[in-house]
């Protein structure tokens, strides 16, 4: 195995240099009590002061302080900026900036010698004699301006304001005692050095909701998106770019944002501080109007050069290189030549401008899709500029740096979404991202030292909510959320919102709904995708969805009335309408396959179809009404109809069939497996297999195929066959439950039979079985041709606990076991490796297929595929290159949300194996795996999991 990368171990030795701060940092979280305490500082009734040479940011949070007081306590604390007085102060201020901060250090009252000089830290301590005539004071220092703000909003969020009060309702819990326990509090420095979110794809939510509440994506409106990425601790924001320009469209924008102390950027095709609406508004003043640097060199450098001129003052992180117009590929043939002419170009504007070396401006080249490209042939871009790799929209990080390069002084950084329009298809409408599969791709991020900058693209922010929460506090310490703990966090989250009598069930709400969410995008979705024959795939979809929609209104019933905005917002809405989305569906494919099958029903669910596109109506008006119409609009995109990549302009129902209805009754027969209808087909009606280890419920349907009502008995049955009915009436349809009495059934392999009988009408229905004797049977048991097995329920874990690690609930159908999560790895197969056993127990022999089911991970080493290895029973292991062995294309894994990679083996004999799964590469996320022989049923989850012998 290889050795641990530099990278690594300096990461272990800063966890033990920083335990202490850990400690701290995990104290933090309660050091607001309830209750009183000891010593403690009361909060219900204080008064803030502030040097009025601070920060006009830090006075604009506190004012925002003042207000979360209120809301908490009910008293409005007075602002002052005079000397400290009174009996509890809360003295705040930014180190250097703050007379009354800086006074206390000289006196020795305050020691902030872990903070200072550190990037966005704050401090947060009960201050004993601060001055005199004080017996105590509460003091919020903060590092630099945004450590100042930090601390307040922290202290805001520990009094139980939540980050998204305002923009999700979250309502506030009135306190009769606040205080703030005896000790000294600090953050710590964050491991990510900005950290934020891109609006993108704003129209027609976000931007209609604006224009209708503020006029527009302005000054007003984003002052409340300002105010959200630092109560949540982030400090960057690429602005809404469909047909705005941030800097243009309401001059106050920069200037607001720079008082905030909100980090600016453009997005990845808009260099140099400018907007590419701004090139469309402007193009005729710069040289030929043309966006191409070959023929428009002067002209362009000119319109770079006043963007930036005209933004130089504020903090910006300065996007540069070039795309082209339009966020397409710039012409075929460009070469790496011209774009580092490009960049050195705009560096040169930079320093001109600012009249200092280019380096002193941050600055960040976006390795966004075929930019990328140009980077691995060779281009480069000086030392200083931080490089922003990126996923492929789908959440899947393309590249990471190579650990064994040398170390960049501008860094790398990670452009990730949650929301994308383009192929294979748009996903904008709700939040289908589990924030399981963002750890997993952001840990690799950190563990391979790409801490720089983390932007994500968040549409129109709502309805995001939760993945954004968890991805900033994800990026401030990526060591304070390992994969054990990513239940807890939705818990927590869910907690801090809605209180602690519902937050477990909550917290499972939100990780259920955006599992199954995740399995295929909403508008990805189809009549086809879930198979409604086999392994009752469509109707257990439904019902789970169902299921979830019955616990989230039980909790809304019993929520307070307060509470029922933000639930509906963060909850019971997104569930609902994923429910009825894709009970939508597969109403559709019902209706379908009932129509070719002559089933009466057909009909029926024909309207089934447009009550539930109906309903979907309905919920989006049920949305824009709550909170007397505060979020309208916000839920108006479209989601249903899409024929290609591109939305639809307006929603499509689905096409449904109907038929003419025979006027007298007549029995059809349907089973488990098929598709067919009896007596209608010349195929013989056979059941799929039941294996007495398996113990598994099979069904028949009758169904009408006429009006009216028929009589139907189960004849010539053999006696260990059991049928739920076995005789009865039909107006519409019956699912009658097989299963098997084992204790009567013969042992072996053999076939049972029986008929379904309506007047002279007679099907006749075959019953495979296979009854097993358990005797030495070990693992996961052979049935109907297939082994299939969930990666996390492994028997044995070898040779490295860290090699395998566990993320619970990330995958399709169970959890996820991933591939050096922790180490940097791209290594050899030895037998040394780490390794996870799977016992199982085949009953079919000769060639068999063995089907691995990985998230789609890409070869972010790029170095020709990430791999692993698999044997079974010790023999010579075979190598699997993920990348290069899969049939599947990117589009395909992305849109199925997995990479499907197949190999042969060869099992002699039946019996009881062992497979094991070695790890060679970090990153290969195993999420299932099928062993089979020949064909089994279609299916878009796979087969169910075996199961083992007891």
């Amino acid at each position: 195995m290889p050795k641990p990368s530099i990278i690594n171990l300096q990461k272990v030795c800063s966890l033990f240099l920083c335990f202490g701060f850990l400690q701290i940092a995990f104290a933090q979280k309660d050091y607001v009590s309830f209750e009183k305490v000891e010593k403690a500082f009361p909060l219900n009734s204080v008064r803030l002061f502030l040097d009025s040479e601070d920060h006009e940011g830090v006075h604009l949070v506190a004012e925002d302080l003042q207000t979360d007081f209120k809301i908490v306590t009910g008293n409005e604390p007075e602002i002052y900026s005079e000397e400290i007085n009174g009996k509890y102060p809360v003295i705040i201020g930014t180190i250097g900036k703050s007379k009354l901060i800086d006074e206390l250090i000289t006196s020795a009252k305050l020691d902030v010698s872990e903070i200072e000089g550190k990037w966005e830290n704050f401090l947060i301590e009960v201050v004993e004699n601060p001055s005199p005539g004080v017996e105590k004071a509460l003091v919020i220092a903060g590092s630099d301006k945004r450590g100042t703000i930090f601390g307040m909003f922290d202290l805001s969020e520990k009094m139980g304001v939540s980050p998204w009060h305002w923009w999700a309702d979250v309502p506030v819990k009135k306190v009769e005692q606040l205080y703030v326990k005896p000790g000294s509090y600090t953050s710590g420095t964050p491991k990510v050095k900005y950290r934020g979110i891109f609006i993108n794809d704003e129209e027609p939510g976000l931007g209609n909701w604006a224009r209708e509440k503020f006029g527009g994506i302005n000054s007003k409106m984003y002052e409340q998106v300002f105010k959200l990425i630092l109560r949540l601790k982030g400090n960057y924001l690429w602005p809404a770019m469909w047909g705005k320009a941030f800097n243009e469209d309401d001059p106050k924008n920069p200037v607001l944002a720079d008082k905030y102390g909100i980090v600016m950027g453009t997005s990845h095709h808009e260099p140099m501080v400018r907007a590419q609406k701004e090139w469309g508004t402007h193009r005729e003043n710069y040289g030929n109007g043309e966006w191409d640097y070959q023929t428009n060199a002067e002209g362009l450098r000119d319109f770079w050069r006043d963007g930036f001129e005209r933004n130089q003052d504020f903090e910006n992180l300065v996007t540069i290189g070039m795309r082209g117009e339009g966020d397409e590929p710039m012409t075929e043939g460009t070469a790496i030549e011209l774009l580092e002419t490009i960049v050195a170009d705009q560096r040169e504007i930079i320093a001109d401008v600012t009249g200092k070396p280019a380096s002193e401006t941050p600055q960040v080249w976006a390795l966004y899709k075929e930019v990328q490209d140009y980077y691995d042939q060779g281009m480069r871009v000086p030392d200083d500029v931080t490089l922003l790799l990126a996923d492929d929209n789908w959440g899947n990080i393309r590249k990471l740096p190579d650990p064994a390069d040398k170390a960049r002084e501008g860094g790398y950084g990670i452009y990730y979404h949650f929301d994308y329009v383009g192929g294979p298809r748009n996903y904008k409408w709700l939040n289908t991202t589990q924030i399981e599969r963002v750890w997993e791709q952001m840990n690799l991020a950190y563990q391979y030292d790409a801490t720089e900058l983390w932007v994500v693209n968040v549409g129109d922010l709502k309805p995001m909510e939760f993945p954004i929460s968890f991805f900033l506090d994800f990026a401030w310490d990526p060591e304070a959320i390992d994969a054990n703990g990513l239940q807890d966090y939705s818990k927590d989250w869910a907690k801090k919102l809605f209180g602690d009598e519902y937050s477990s069930k909550i917290g499972e709400i939100l990780d259920t709904y955006t599992k199954y969410n995740s399995r295929r995008k909403p508008e990805m979705l189809s009549p086809e995708t879930y198979s409604l024959v086999n392994y009752n795939e469509a109707e257990n979809v439904v019902k789970d969805y169902n299921k979830l929609v019955e616990k989230a209104e039980e909790i809304n019933n019993r929520l307070p009335a307060e509470y029922k905005d933000a639930y509906y917002q963060l909850v019971l809405f997104p569930v609902k309408a994923s429910a009825n989305l894709n009970e939508l569906y597969v109403a559709t494919a019902k209706n379908r396959l009932y129509a070719e099958q002559g089933r009466a029903l057909a009909n029926s669910y024909a309207e089934k179809v447009k009550e539930l596109y109906s309903k979907d109506s309905a919920l989006t008006e049920e949305y824009h009404n709550i909170a007397d119409g505060k979020w309208n609009h916000m839920m108006s995109q479209t989601h249903i109809g899409y024929t290609y990549w591109q939305q639809p302009e307006e929603q499509v129902m689905p096409e449904v069939k109907t038929i003419e209805v025979a006027k007298k009754p007549e029995m059809g027969v349907a089973i488990e497996g098929s598709k067919e209808s009896w007596p209608a087909s010349n195929e013989t009606a056979r059941l799929p297999e039941f294996t007495s280890i398996a113990d598994q419920k099979s069904y028949v349907e009758i169904f009408n195929k006429g009006k009216g009502t028929f009589d139907f008995k189960v004849k010539k049955k053999d006696k260990w066959i059991q049928v739920s009915e076995e005789s009865g009436s039909v107006s519409d349809q019956k699912r009658l439950s097989i299963s098997i009495d084992w204790n009567k059934a013969p042992k072996g392999k053999s076939t049972g039979n029986f008929s379904i009988q309506q007047g002279r009408k007679s099907v006749k229905i075959e019953v495979p079985i296979h009854n097993l004797s358990p005797g030495n049977i070990k693992g996961f048991v052979e049935s109907n041709n297939y082994i299939g097995i969930e990666a996390a329920n492994y028997s044995e874990k070898g040779n490295d606990e860290q090699g395998w690690t566990l993320v619970p609930n990330l995958g399709k159908t169970g959890s996820t076991m991933t591939a050096f999560a922790k180490t940097p790895t791209h290594g050899e197969w030895s037998k040394d490796n780490p390794y996870l056993a799977y016992d199982f127990h085949n009953l079919s022999t000769g060639k068999m297929k063995i089907e691995f089911l990985l998230s789609p991970t890409l070869d972010f080493h790029n170095k020709g595929g990430l791999r692993f290895a698999y044997s079974i029973d010790d023999k010579e292991p075979q190598i699997i290159n993920l990348h290069q062995d899969t049939k599947d294309d990117w589009g395909t894994s992305v849109g199925n949300n997995i990479t499907r990679v197949t190999s042969e083996l060869n099992l002699e004999e039946k019996g009881n194996h062992t497979l094991k799964i070695w790890a060679i590469d970090s990153g290969i996320a195993l999420q299932k795996i099928i062993i089979r022989k020949g064909e089994i049923g279609e299916s878009y989850l796979g087969p169910p999991e075996s199961k083992t012998a007891k």
